[in-house]
């Protein structure tokens, strides 16, 4: 939102807009969700995103910029009169905030008794007691018991705890380091996740405005900046293209800020895959250049480096196989890199090795090398199986399968069936669309009813939404 698009909302602070064009920035569901909640300090933050000053903030409100930084640090605003300013100099109807557009009386309630609270003011203590215990009756006995509380019907729902503490340390680091981690279990398990990651990474991005040393605030870059590569990923494997890009640019933006070599690169080196699943494979081999141009300055003892430069040649590797006019040298381009990728690597965990394979085999297939990326599949398949990151293991599942389809293999159609139905009970929209539409097309063109029914599964699951 643009500071002119602001001042006509304060101009026009109750008029949505016509004739085809965006509504106002507090109609989003996150803005809305604030004002409603009463939650100033995320939505002073949701317009610093959009590019509104601190200083802008402060003159529409008529607070000092110093009122306005404690209130993006967690500061709760609870008087009504301040709430009205706020409501006024920004442009957004009352009603939003849970206020009324008349005058309160002088017993600071609104006519009919109606009095501005926070969500459970003006209940006791008591009462919210005895309804948990009447609840508690239900639950036990499938009923309320008489004498064992109260039930109160329509109770509000409480505004979110969203304070953030007056100084963040090590401590803050580590949790962020703590949800990206189980972040990318999740996505490693069951693939998707972009709604959720979107929100962790939404919260976690408001510690940057809270008081830190330089050695915190250079952490801190550095955690977010590998949030939002996962971020970005999950949301690439729901299908979300922009918001993908997105997260990924954030991640850049971040490592930079950080002057962290590793995490540069390793939101390149996703970039780049990414972009070969949306079938950019010119553009994801220059990603992957300037990551493995970025891995040059990254420290030379930190054990990440070796696995990222090896995964960053397989990843090169497969973008040149994808490229639309292969030529033989693009094709041994793609087999040098693939020997550079294996050269003296180790293997940090089963994943690393699993993915290696996978992409390995995948490479091999686009260069026609059936047999080779036979092998190298089959390995990623066993390697998966063996653990929960079932994402990149039905990935690798339908590629061994799309081999014996292709060449006839008796065993092909029921790994087919195997292969459709593990990817129906993930959450990974790309498994589904990129992956099984090329072993449909392969199952059609097989003789046989059997091939053809499988092949109409496929299609089923592929455009089932996960």
């Amino acid at each position: 939102m643009s500071y002119g698009h602001a001042e006509n909302l304060a101009r026009q602070p109750h008029e949505n807009a016509v004739g085809g064009a965006a509504p106002p920035w507090y109609m989003r569901p996150n803005a809305r969700k604030a004002l409603a909640a009463r939650d100033i300090g995320t939505t002073y933050w949701l317009l610093k995103r959009d590019g509104v000053s601190q200083r802008e903030i402060a003159r529409r409100t008529g607070q000092s910029q110093s009122e306005v930084s404690e209130i993006l640090r967690g500061r709760r605003v609870r008087d009504v009169t301040v709430l009205e300013r706020i409501a006024d100099g920004l442009g957004v109807p009352r009603p939003l905030l849970r206020l009324l557009t008349h005058t309160p009386g002088d017993d600071g309630a609104y006519p009919g008794g109606v009095t501005i609270a926070e969500p459970f003011e003006g209940m006791s203590a008591e009462m919210l007691r005895r309804h948990l215990l009447a609840l508690g009756g239900v639950v036990a006995f499938g009923r309320p018991i008489k004498g064992l509380g109260e039930l109160t019907a329509g109770l509000p729902v409480p505004a979110m705890v969203t304070d953030l503490p007056s100084r963040i340390g090590m401590t803050d680091v580590a949790t962020i380091r703590a949800y990206t981690g189980h972040l990318r279990t999740l996505a490693r398990t069951y693939g998707g996740q972009g709604a959720s990651a979107v929100a962790l990474a939404e919260w976690a991005d408001r510690l940057l405005t809270v008081d830190a040393s330089d050695t915190t605030r250079q952490a801190l870059l550095g955690e977010l900046a590998e949030l939002h590569t996962i971020v970005a990923w999950c949301c690439h494997d729901c299908g979300a293209v922009a918001r993908s890009h997105h997260h990924v640019a954030r991640s850049m933006e971040l490592a930079t800020d950080a002057g962290d070599g590793y995490r540069g690169a390793y939101a390149l080196r996703h970039a780049g895959m990414m972009l070969i699943e949306r079938s950019e494979p010119n553009d994801a081999l220059k990603m992957i250049q300037l990551g493995q141009l970025r891995l040059d300055g990254a420290a030379p003892d930190d054990p990440r480096v070796p696995v990222l430069q090896a995964s960053c040649h397989v990843v090169s590797a497969l973008a040149l196989s994808r490229l639309n006019e292969a030529t033989d040298s693009t094709r041994s381009q793609a087999r040098v890199q693939l020997a550079k990728a294996w050269d003296k690597w180790e293997p940090s965990h089963a994943h690393a090795r699993g993915c290696m394979d996978l992409d390995t085999g995948l490479t091999y297939l686009h260069l026609g090398q059936l047999d080779t990326a036979e092998a190298a599949l089959a390995v990623s398949a066993r390697t998966f199986q063996q653990s929960s990151d079932r994402r990149e293991g039905v990935v690798a599942d339908i590629a061994l399968t799309l081999v014996h389809v292709q060449t006839g293999e008796p065993r092909g159609l029921a790994m087919a069936r195997e292969a459709i139905t593990a990817v129906s009970i993930t959450k990974s929209g790309n498994a589904r669309k990129l992956w099984l539409q090329p072993l449909a097309d392969a199952l059609q063109a097989r003789p046989g009813n059997d091939a053809k029914r499988l092949a109409r599964m496929a299609r089923q699951v592929a455009t089932t939404r996960a």
